[in-house]
């Protein structure tokens, strides 16, 4: 607490010693103030997170940042509606580009087709032209898409046998080829697993879900069966591909990581334990076939990713945690690359704990004069996309490095400036950008390199969306399951594939090189991987053929 001075004491001051007083006090009402505002900053953040948007866009400021919203943006009711005459007379200088002749039968090409013509009976005809007064014009023709719910088909094998009768063979069986199963005495087919596959881990639909779904379409399946057909289908057909995945992911130049938390009910733990999901794939921008792996462990130790990637040499690129760049420091040549997005997320949720009611504030904030040196960089990255490795570096050399050499030089000067409160999110982006600016960096020495690890979180986003509808995991069993079959699905979606056929395709493939002893024979095992220029054409498809 500041001395309060009596009337008594003020008086007998002399001028040096009261002018003392009054620049302290002044220190303390800037102290006050910035304390005062660090506060506002924080309620503000918190009932933004609380009932706001949680998105990293934020509102147009001027026309100043590209990635504020342009409806907002453009909006001005001071401006007066236009009149039907200024409104037909633009009309008339632009007409509306016509449709493209035969566009929508292009754009329905890959369904099945059925041609149903509606004609007029010939006696009909006569009566209206008289006989033989008529000839055909060219047909007419319109475009309509049917739908038609899941159906199943029951097949019934026929095993045909057949003994011997007579001779040095009579009383010997001979039988007809019997069909690989899945499960032996189970109805479950490749084509019943890959639906239940693709409900649950591309559309993140609960098995409680799936099973009334298809109860309504006259099939009987409880959660309990179909989680059953689930594990089993992942420890039994699909763990070599997993394993293959790992592999070809950990030999590719650069790498992403990221986890998140998920509960799982029974793993010899205490209610409510974090359990976590780890993501890791091939560098966005790596010219190689996209790999995501997901790797189900109990804890966020370094110990799980020192595992991961022990034999992996190259750039790893993540976010600022330092199970991470533990790393960099245990593991030799592993090179540490950090996520520039981190950074600007921090300045994005300051800017939007002003509150888009306060312009002038915005303006004038120093995390708006961050993000503003952000997005001038990510907007010269962006253009950088399809370029080669080798030509996408020497044009971040060229045209980049220099603004991420101005803005980490403006970084250090804000922050000798003294002018940042220290809790604040402002503060948390400036110590995030000084203390990872060596990992910031990286991606301009390595045309690989992304410049952030967005990709990653891209990759979680379908297991985030689905944890939202099933809550928990129930067993290490099911979240190890569920990792591989994340990793297959999601990498299938990476190349472009159908899911469902794709993962129909790979078990009827797998069932084709199981071994006697029910082991997969994995010389065969390259040309069902979802980057196998091998697969057939349905893969690939958008649509039913």
């Amino acid at each position: 607490m500041c001395k309060k001075f009596t009337p008594d004491e003020l008086n007998k001051m002399d001028h040096k010693t009261k002018d003392g007083v009054i620049y302290q006090m002044q220190d303390r009402l800037d102290q006050l103030e910035r304390n005062y505002e660090n506060l506002m900053e924080q309620v503000r953040f918190a009932n933004q997170q609380r009932f706001g948007r949680h998105t990293e866009k934020l509102e147009d400021i001027s026309g100043q940042l590209s990635f504020f919203n342009e409806a907002e943006a453009n909006c001005d009711e001071t401006i007066p509606e236009p009149t039907v005459k200024e409104v037909i007379a633009s009309a008339g200088k632009a007409p509306r580009k016509p449709k493209k002749k035969g566009q929508r039968e292009e754009d329905l090409r890959d369904f099945p087709r059925e041609e149903i013509p509606h004609d007029i009976p010939e006696q009909e005809l006569n009566e209206a032209f008289g006989e033989g007064n008529w000839k055909r014009m060219p047909d007419e023709v319109f475009w309509q898409l049917r739908f038609e719910p899941a159906k199943w088909t029951a097949e019934k094998h026929i095993i045909k046998v057949y003994v011997g009768t007579d001779g040095v063979h009579q009383d010997e069986f001979l039988r007809g080829d019997h069909p690989g199963t899945l499960f032996r005495g189970s109805i479950a087919t490749p084509s019943l697993e890959a639906a239940i596959i693709n409900a649950k881990y591309v559309n993140s639909n609960p098995l409680d879900r799936i099973s009334r779904d298809f109860e309504a379409n006259g099939l009987n399946l409880s959660k309990q069966t179909m989680s059953n057909w689930t594990v089993w289908t992942a420890e039994r057909y699909l763990s070599p591909v997993y394993e293959r995945m790992k592999k070809c992911q950990l030999e590719a130049h650069v790498n992403q990581s990221d986890e998140t938390p998920v509960e799982v009910i029974h793993d010899d733990r205490p209610a409510g334990s974090k359990s976590y999901m780890w993501v890791h794939i091939t560098g966005e921008l790596s010219p190689v076939p996209p790999v995501i792996v997901y790797e189900y462990q109990k804890t966020r130790h370094s110990d799980h990713p020192k595992a991961y990637y022990r034999d992996f040499s190259g750039v790893l690129v993540t976010d600022g945690l330092e199970q991470y760049h533990k790393l960099g420091r245990d593991l030799e040549g592993i090179t540490n690359a950090n996520c520039m997005a981190h950074a600007r997320r921090h300045f994005a949720n300051a800017v939007k704990a002003i509150g888009k009611s306060n312009p002038e504030a915005i303006k004038g904030s120093i995390a708006y004069q961050a993000l503003v040196r952000i997005g001038a960089i990510y907007d010269l990255e962006g253009g950088l996309k399809d370029l080669t490795p080798e030509k996408r570096l020497k044009e971040r050399q060229t045209s980049i490095k220099p603004l991420v050499e101005e803005f980490f030089a403006w970084i250090r000067k804000v922050q000798a400036d003294w002018t940042v409160l220290p809790k604040g999110e402002t503060a948390k982006g400036i110590a995030y950008c000084l203390n990872q600016e060596e990992y910031l960096r990286v991606f301009l020495s390595d045309g690989e390199v992304p410049i952030d690890n967005l990709a990653s979180e891209r990759a979680l986003r379908t297991f985030t969306i689905g944890r939202k509808n099933w809550m928990t995991i129930n067993t290490v069993r099911g979240a190890q399951a569920s990792a591989m079959i994340y990793s297959i699905t999601e990498t299938a979606r990476a190349n472009g594939l159908n899911v469902y056929y794709y993962v129909k395709h790979l078990l009827e493939g797998l069932l084709e090189i199981e071994l006697a002893d029910g082991s997969i024979d994995e010389k065969e095992l390259e040309q069902l991987m979802p980057w196998s220029k091998e697969l057939p054409a349905e893969c690939y498809s958008k649509r039913r053929k």
